[in-house]
């Protein structure tokens, strides 16, 4: 019998390859919520090719925020270890409105505001990922699931049973309480699973309330014969009143567009409990800096105010360049501090019965429609005595009347104590 030889310039160069395999599973299901399957990730990235990473937004409102961008900051992650994002704007499924998460039927939206939104994402979204032609495939999910025909809506409506979909916890609770779910959001999984097929995903982020709707995707991969998935979901982040998830719709959001001054000052009312949340998923601090904060935090060795700061810094850094987060620092301590103003502020919208019929408005129906003041009489006299401030300059005028764009994001001062945010 030969001696069985080996070649130890090829075993350094396996090991070589299975080590690099191991960083950069590690490397891109950090932070992740959910990957299905568990062992998923390693069997693709030993296919030795570019995985299809594939995202989908619809464009049901014109801005994207922090929460979006936890998902795309992995996407990015995915771009430069050498994979191919494919990122997918719902424009089709828009119409019908993603049922995830919530307690009602969505309001339908029309085509023209679907478009109009979808024109600012790539704009948008080009702040996290990289937008070169090698690096990114832009698709939107009208392509292929507006030329369907009947028969192929119920050749997918048969991969499913209403069973099945009832063990969705929305669907479920909704359910139970004997409220209506309509047969178009039982389609919403369906269409975003066709997604999957249609661009032959090999890899599907979303948040932890996408987990059903990504699964439903390796199902009807299976279905179509193609290697099924990998699914990779991440944690939703709460919006700044540290409740609900980010949504434009709460007004607890932080958009990626937002100036910077607006960014840190809305960061600056994230509650002191989510500091290191943000700073894990919404920075590029890094994991092992965020877990340290959090521990600092929980101790009583860091201070929350400091450590919101440098969150806040970090975040705008990030979207505006480095230095950004200092000079919007600035800004809003001149704001606060100087003109005396507490850091946390609550936010109103503008109550369409301060809008008068020329468009404009008048502050002192402003100050009682913000429940400022009692009345419109006690907002003027207020006025008259130099009692109000507006970002912290005294109101002289107490006809004064301004177009609501430049109320957007300014500060009603009543007195020393009662404030609001315009929004």
């Amino acid at each position: 019998m030969l001696p069985v030889t080996t070649d130890p310039g090829r075993e350094a160069l396996l090991a070589s390859a299975t080590m690099k395999r191991a960083a950069d599973v590690d490397r891109l299901t950090a932070g992740a919520e959910l990957i299905e399957p568990q062992d998923g990730l390693p069997g693709k990235l030993a296919l030795g090719r570019p995985l299809r990473v594939k995202l989908g937004l619809d464009p049901t409102r014109p801005d994207l925020h922090l929460g979006h961008a936890v998902l795309l900051r992995k996407l990015r992650q995915f771009q430069d270890a050498g994979h191919l994002a494919v990122l997918i704007v719902g424009d089709y499924t828009a119409r019908i409105g993603d049922p995830s998460g919530r307690s009602e039927l969505r309001p339908s939206m029309s085509v023209e505001q679907i478009e109009a939104n979808a024109r600012t994402y790539l704009d948008q979204a080009g702040k996290v990922i990289r937008l070169e032609e090698e690096s990114l495939e832009l698709r939107r999910n009208s392509e292929w699931l507006a030329p369907m025909g009947m028969d192929e809506v119920l050749r997918l409506t048969s991969s499913v049973t209403v069973a099945q979909m009832l063990e969705r916890d929305d669907f479920h609770a909704r359910y139970a309480a004997h409220k209506p779910i309509s047969l178009v959001e039982f389609l919403y999984p369906l269409l975003q699973g066709q997604d999957s097929v249609a661009v032959e995903a090999d890899v599907e982020l979303g948040g932890t309330d996408q987990t059903f709707n990504l699964l439903m995707g390796r199902e009807l991969q299976k279905a179509a014969l193609q290697d099924p998935q990998v699914v990779l979901t991440m944690p939703l982040i709460e919006g700044t009143d540290g409740v609900r998830k980010m949504s434009k719709s709460y007004n607890n959001y932080v958009g990626l567009t937002d100036p910077p001054e607006e960014m840190f000052g809305r960061l600056m009312r994230v509650p002191d409990g989510l500091i290191a949340k943000y700073m894990r998923l919404c920075t590029a601090l890094g994991h092992e800096v965020a877990d340290e904060v959090e521990r600092g935090l929980a101790d009583g060795s860091a201070r929350a105010v400091e450590q919101k700061r440098r969150m806040a810094r970090e975040v705008v850094d990030l979207y505006h360049g480095m230095g950004a987060g200092r000079q919007a620092e600035a800004a809003f301590d001149r704001v606060h501090k100087e003109r005396e103003l507490p850091e946390q502020i609550d936010e109103i919208g503008l109550p369409p019965d301060a809008v008068n019929e020329d468009g404009r408005v008048w502050l002192p129906r402003l100050l009682a429609a913000a429940g400022l003041v009692g009345s419109n009489g006690e907002g003027r006299r207020q006025i008259e005595q130099g009692g109000v401030r507006l970002d912290g300059e005294v109101v002289g005028d107490a006809g004064l009347e301004l177009p609501p764009e430049e109320l957007r994001g300014r500060v009603l001062q009543v007195g020393r104590r009662r404030f609001a945010r315009i929004v």
